[in-house]
């Protein structure tokens, strides 16, 4: 390749869009980011519009390359990472959707998994996809989908209605409609595809009433999926090289490339990812079985715990509570306390994910006196997030039997030094906190620069990666046991 080429990356997430451009030394020359807006329909009931998702995506990737300087012809590869779980059924030849996209977050489908539950295929749906039955993935929101929507059915029966994760929607999208496609990272999210056998699943498939015509190609995470073709913000024959579900994109973006490295998101949720290896870890603990990435064809494997609610409990306490006027301000506010002095604020707005898996669970706020003041409430926010955290760490440990040492963390609350420090003390382990912590763009720009051979290994990729700031745990083994089991106690109320 010749100086000056460049990768952009898209991070096509829950409350808006990312571009990063890359250079070839992996530094960030620009970054460009628009806010995606949130529709809520119903109580529990989130909603994207996808022509949103696409156009957001076009504008955040012809900001970051003025924003950088760089002419869209000096782009060599183009990176795909995405909020996972979100479905999106569109039609095949015209790309226009049927429906809004409906939300990873969203709980509409709960009755759906009790139907599934009862039918007794808990333990197929554990034993094929590595996943537990739960709203959160997508299979339960294609069966609303093709139940609600009118003619969707017959449409989908036809060939012409087909199914996306948004990776699978915007490379649709990006090439004018040539491909269809996904990789196993997401495919691994949709509670439909096998992640031992590595194909979609027909059984699970037939028992939901899910036409398999519906479902994208897999392909490997890093490798040419198709050629841009119509878009505004980038010329044709772009290749679109690297794909991954956020997730497993950023801790791509920590090279976190040897099991037992690990890596936590703080995003509107948070999600820590633990690399297993080339083999599958069944989970006793609550947590869920995922594909990391597929490369050459080899796939790597992650157990993964995911917290609902993470930075978007700071933006309650910004939008509903107005304690705040900006998400940023919550660290000063938190520190005007030196402990929460008893208050508890349990995130669970969208109910409870690992290692509880309590859809139907509630936030909550308790121990509240006459004495608690804004400060405390704020304080007991991130001390939450970073308990709920814990828990998903400690579950880890016990499915892989071995001591995590650190914990790479990565997303906008990643930043806050207060929260950082916490987590590090809950925990008792070291929290390694990157010079770029924008890693959910980053690892899809490493996928797609690899998959166009701009960089040769991933031992290259890891000899770029550069640590800013390490917290290290101050509180003694019985202070943190004690902490946790009031925590467990608060959470049973929730």
């Amino acid at each position: 390749m010749a100086d000056g080429d460049f990768v952009v990356a898209i991070d096509s997430g829950t409350t808006g869009t990312t571009a990063l451009v890359i250079d070839k030394d992996l530094e960030v020359k620009a970054k460009k980011t628009v806010e995606l807006p949130q529709i809520f329909p119903r109580p529990g009931w989130v909603e994207h519009d996808p022509e949103a998702i696409f156009a957001l995506a076009e504008d955040a990737i012809a900001g970051a390359l003025e924003e950088a300087g760089v002419r869209p012809t000096q782009v060599v590869a183009l990176g795909v990472t995405n909020q996972r779980e979100t479905t999106i059924v569109f039609n095949r030849e015209t790309l226009k959707p049927y429906f809004n996209a409906i939300v990873w977050q969203c709980r509409r489908t709960a009755p759906i998994c009790e139907e599934l539950k009862k039918a007794k295929l808990t333990s197929q749906v554990r034993k094929r996809t590595g996943l537990v039955i739960d709203p959160y993935f997508s299979a339960t929101k294609i069966v609303w989908l093709l139940r609600h929507v009118k003619g969707l059915r017959k449409e989908a029966e036809k060939g012409h209605a087909v199914f996306g994760t948004v990776d699978s929607y915007l490379i649709a999208r990006f090439t004018g409609g040539e491909v269809h496609a996904t990789e196993p990272s997401n495919a691994s999210r949709t509670m439909l595809y096998n992640i031992v056998e590595k194909r979609w699943d027909g059984y699970l498939c037939d028992k939901m009433g899910i036409p398999a015509s519906m479902l994208p190609d897999v392909k490997d995470s890093s490798g040419v999926f198709g050629y841009t073709k119509g878009m505004r913000s980038l010329p044709d024959g772009v290749p679109i090289a690297g794909v991954a579900g956020d997730q497993q994109a950023a801790t791509f973006g920590q090279a976190c490339f040897t099991p037992g490295e690990a890596k936590c998101t703080y995003g509107t949720g948070s999600f820590t990812l633990l690399n297993t290896g080339k083999k599958p870890v069944p989970s006793r603990y609550g947590l869920v079985t995922t594909v990391l990435w597929s490369i050459d064809g080899k796939t790597e494997y992650a157990l993964e715990g995911s917290v609902f609610i993470a930075g978007a409990a700071v933006q309650w306490l910004r939008d509903g509570l107005k304690l705040i006027e900006r998400s940023e301000e919550i660290e000063e506010l938190a520190a005007q306390v030196s402990s929460s002095e008893g208050v508890y604020l349990v995130p669970a707005f969208q109910g409870l994910g690992a290692p509880y898996w309590r859809p139907e669970a509630k936030g909550i706020i308790y121990g509240i006196t006459r004495s608690t003041t804004a400060a405390h409430i704020a304080r007991a926010t991130l001390e939450g997030i970073a308990y709920m955290n814990a828990e998903v760490m400690l579950a880890m440990k016990a499915d892989y039997g071995r001591r995590i040492k650190c914990l790479k963390v990565d997303g906008g609350a990643a930043r806050n030094d207060l929260l950082m420090q916490f987590q590090s003390d809950i925990l008792g382990v070291e929290i390694v906190r990157p010079r770029i912590i924008e890693t959910t763009a980053l690892g899809a720009g490493m996928l797609a620069g690899l998959g166009v051979k701009l960089w040769k290994s991933r031992d290259e990729l890891a000899a770029r990666y550069r640590e800013e700031r390490h917290f290290s745990p101050a509180l003694t083994r019985k202070k943190r046991e004690v902490l946790l089991q009031q925590w467990r106690r608060v959470v049973e109320k929730a």
